[in-house]
């Protein structure tokens, strides 16, 4: 099965779930769902069509960061879907703190008007 994504993939979502997440949740066919609407909320939250932007060709430095939070934001539905494979629950809920951090870090990054420049290409 396709990644459905613009500018996230299937296997770094899988990757940053980690290996005690839930195989039926690391399954391509969920992790698709959440891919399309995180990108969504990404390009809202941001008020920026990364969708395009991606499409047309980004800075490899702007692509790095929509591909890690998207990638985190989806990863942390993963986990979140089903604890019981992980060790605990306190396990679990430091993997989606992690990447809630990384995540919201990105979105700032994206969100900042003075980075527009910089995001353009200029």
């Amino acid at each position: 099965m396709a990644d459905f994504g613009i500018w996230t993939k299937n296997v770094d979502i899988q990757a940053k779930a980690g290996t005690n997440a839930n195989a039926t949740a690391k399954a391509v066919a969920a992790t698709d769902i959440y891919v399309l609407e995180v990108e969504a909320m990404v390009n809202v939250l941001t008020r920026y069509n990364w969708s395009d932007a991606f499409t047309a060709g980004l800075n490899a430095d702007v692509s790095g960061i929509l591909k890690m939070v998207t990638s985190n934001l989806c990863a942390m539905y993963v986990i979140m879907w089903d604890m019981s494979g992980f060790t605990s629950r306190i396990e679990a809920e430091d993997m989606v703190n992690i990447l809630r951090d990384q995540a919201l870090q990105g979105l700032s990054i994206l969100r900042d008007k003075k980075n527009q420049d910089f995001v353009n290409g200029a």
